[in-house]
């Protein structure tokens, strides 16, 4: 059996999905050379994962507990993710607790 071989996706695809991120205000045209145009992004790497996350999050209906399950079944979620993930609890709490 040979492995599978991954193809490079058509410039038309790539140009669609810059253009969808565009409309949806991920990235901006910050230039053109020729008939290229140069995008640029607009949002952080990090607000763009928060924005992902909260989207991903809303379609399990706002409950963590489903995506976390899935984590921890499929391996991905560690002892050691865990232990952090209560320390991060523990101080946001104390950050959020009324004096």
């Amino acid at each position: 059996m040979q492995p599978l071989t991954k193809r490079p996706h058509a410039y038309t695809t790539i140009q669609t999905i810059v253009y969808r991120l565009e409309e949806k205000g991920f990235v901006r045209r910050a230039g053109k050379i020729g008939n290229f145009h140069i995008f640029a992004p607009v949002i952080t790497r990090d607000k763009a994962q928060r924005r992902l996350l909260d989207d991903l999050l809303g379609f399990f209906g706002g409950r963590g507990k489903l995506v976390m399950s899935h984590l921890i079944e499929s391996g991905e979620l560690t002892l050691d993710d865990v232990r952090e993930a209560e320390e991060m609890l523990k101080s946001s709490a104390k950050r959020r607790k009324p004096e």
